[in-house]
């Protein structure tokens, strides 16, 4: 049986009730797809992740792939490359491609919709599968030879990676040390090692692209320090024909030196790769190509990068509502003790652990995350809709575009912290001591997610990049427009009365969370030296807040959605439904409520810590830790 438990209702509950999707099928730039066909996809992505995709799931765990460090090659294991070419053979990796390269122009709703089932059945297949939608990137920034190599990753199904990290330069990216030297044929020569590179091996494709930040050399203007003097490079792992793609059999200088031993998400190979280094395989350099032939590689990965960071935020959730899923058909199976008002009798009948109060609140807990940011990131979703919407058009999406900015940080950064706590501390909890033996998918879950808070940017980093670049290089824009849209629902009826004391909640956490960043900003500009009061140390107290904003905007924002949801559902049940929908929509009220009662009230005390911040700790010697 698949340890994949999906919720593909509440992910249409999301679509089509709550954020109204349907309203944007069958017009537009999504002219080709009507509900039906949308519905369709979402349940044949379900099935085969539920059935093909989750079956490799725990055996590529337990057996992940091996490295021959002879040959700087990896062999997978046999069942996870079955559940990769099932997922590459149904082709509905399509969804992500550009028209122009034989994919489907889709709502990115619906995209990473279907991405939860995948990422939660068996989160490396969709990993390993980036290459046709980083040949989105490669078409969109290239000229018309990198065009070809776009339609190349696509047809012949190449894997591809995203090549920033260095051994000494981690999230440290302008620091990286790798170099490019140009090459008189117009390519240029790669030389460096790169680190944490996944998907960079493997034999599931026969061909991988990787995507290359280097400092240009000897060329006058470029690859100066910093971020900005890196330039994105097409550097394949076998060289090819560049009009058919075929591969002349030529091995070029671009190969993994290390496959790290990881806690967890085994099967996927995170990489050390050298380049140009003759040690490695008999002296061949590694010749790459210049993006577009342009130096602006860091804004052309930051397109990469942004994917990824979405992707780690719905990996994160997807992996918390299938294992609250099976926490909540354990507890209904688990019979233990008699219930809590009839303790004292020892004649009691035994009930199931659904009884017991502290595993109600530990479940409803664990609904009101997983739902709530599911909601969270299609609500992100939607704004990359507009965005395709009115770029189709022709028209400004710059407010979409900050929104969506402001929003990624969030989903990547709040999501994966708030699943990883809540799968060790309350889903694998639920099992008790079975919840720590893989006789249950929980200890696995709880391995695999831990990666999700480390990789693409820590959480301080997404700390760093909200408040810096999402929030004061942007003038408070697109955080002021999502303030008026929750301060709207608070002031309104929603409800009929029903969510009333959550509406007053929820003003309550807004006042709070701007009076956090009320005091964010004055220490901001208290540490500009300029200012007669200046004082620059100031600013260690932003970075003590910053990782603060990420929990406390994620806590604002899922309770807004949730009560959105309970609002909805509350419309749903004053008219007549089934009664598998009644529940349905009573658990999305409760599920609203308990979070405005349980979780809001704690945005005040993250006020007064917020307020009260001081630098001390930054003045105490190293030696005190």
């Amino acid at each position: 049986m698949s340890h994949y438990r999906s919720n593909l209702r509440d992910v249409e509950f999301n679509l089509f009730e709550l954020f109204k999707r349907d309203e944007i099928l069958g017009s537009g730039p999504f002219e080709e797809i009507d509900l039906d066909t949308a519905k369709s996809m979402l349940s044949e992505i379900e099935r085969i992740s539920r059935e093909d995709l989750a079956a490799s799931f725990d055996d590529s765990d337990r057996n992940p792939p091996v490295y021959d460090p002879e040959t700087h090659s990896v062999t997978m294991n046999e069942k996870f490359a079955e559940s990769y070419r099932a997922w590459m053979d149904a082709e509905w990796w399509r969804l992500q491609t550009p028209a122009e390269l034989g994919g489907q122009v889709t709502p990115a709703s619906i995209v990473w919709s279907s991405a939860e089932f995948v990422l939660g059945a068996n989160a490396p297949i969709w990993m390993f599968a980036c290459g046709p939608a980083f040949a989105r990137i490669v078409f969109e920034n290239g000229i018309e030879r990198d065009q070809k190599i776009a339609q190349h990753m696509v047809d012949r199904q190449w894997g591809a990676t995203m090549v920033l990290t260095e051994p000494d330069a981690g999230s440290d990216v302008g620091a990286g040390r790798t170099k490019a030297f140009p090459n008189e044929d117009g390519s240029w020569n790669i030389e460096g090692v790169k680190r944490f590179i996944t998907s960079a091996e493997h034999d599931m494709a026969e061909n991988i692209m990787h995507l290359v930040l280097a400092r240009p050399q000897g060329v006058e203007g470029v690859g100066g320090p910093g971020t900005k003097g890196l330039s994105l490079f097409l550097v394949p792992k076998f060289h090819f024909d560049h009009e058919t793609g075929e591969l002349t059999g030529e091995r070029n200088g671009a190969y993994v030196t290390n496959v790290e031993k990881k806690m967890g998400i085994k099967v996927s190979t995170t990489c050390e790769v050298t380049f140009g280094d003759s040690s490695t395989g008999g002296g061949e350099p590694a010749r790459g190509w210049l993006l577009g032939e342009v130096h602006d590689g860091i804004n052309q990965m930051f397109r990469v990068i942004e994917n990824a960071r979405m992707m780690v935020g719905a990996k994160a959730i997807a992996t918390l509502s299938t294992g609250y899923l099976n926490a909540l058909e354990y507890a209904k199976e688990r019979v233990q003790g008699a219930d809590l008002t009839q303790a004292s009798d020892k004649t009691a009948p035994r009930v199931t652990i659904t009884h017991h109060p502290d595993v109600r609140r530990s479940l409803m807990t664990q609904k009101a995350f997983a739902e709530g940011l599911r909601s969270l990131m299609i609500y992100a979703a939607t704004w990359q809709d507009e965005i395709m919407i009115k770029g189709a058009a022709g028209e400004d999406a710059d407010l979409e575009e900050a929104v969506n900015d402001l929003l990624l940080p969030i989903v990547k950064g709040y999501g994966s912290e708030r699943s990883w706590v809540l799968l060790g501390t309350e889903s694998l909890q639920t099992f008790g001591g079975s919840g720590f033996l893989q006789d249950y998918p929980l200890e696995q879950y709880v391995r695999d997610a831990k990666i999700d808070t480390l990789y693409e940017g820590t959480t301080a980093i997404q700390g760093q990049d909200l408040f810096f670049r999402k929030i004061v290089k942007d003038k408070g824009r697109a955080i002021g427009h999502l303030a008026n849209e929750i301060q709207e629902f608070a002031q309104s009826d929603a409800g009929n009365g029903r969510l009333k004391v959550e509406r007053e909640l929820l003003a309550t956490g807004l006042e709070d969370t701007q009076a956090i960043l009320g005091a964010v900003f004055q220490d901001l500009m208290s540490a500009n030296p300029a200012e007669e009061s200046g004082e620059i140390t100031n600013i260690y107290k932003v970075g003590l807040n910053t990782t603060r904003l990420v929990y406390v905007l994620g806590d604002l924002v899922v309770a807004w959605l949730l009560l959105r949801s309970a609002e909805v559902a509350l419309e749903k049940l004053s008219g007549d439904v089934s009664a598998a929908d009644k529940a349905f929509y009573e658990g999305k009220v409760a599920a609203a409520q308990f979070f405005a009662r349980n979780v809001l009230p704690g945005l005040s005390a993250q006020r007064t810590m917020a307020e009260n911040v001081d630098d001390s700790i930054m003045e105490l010697d190293e030696a005190a830790f």
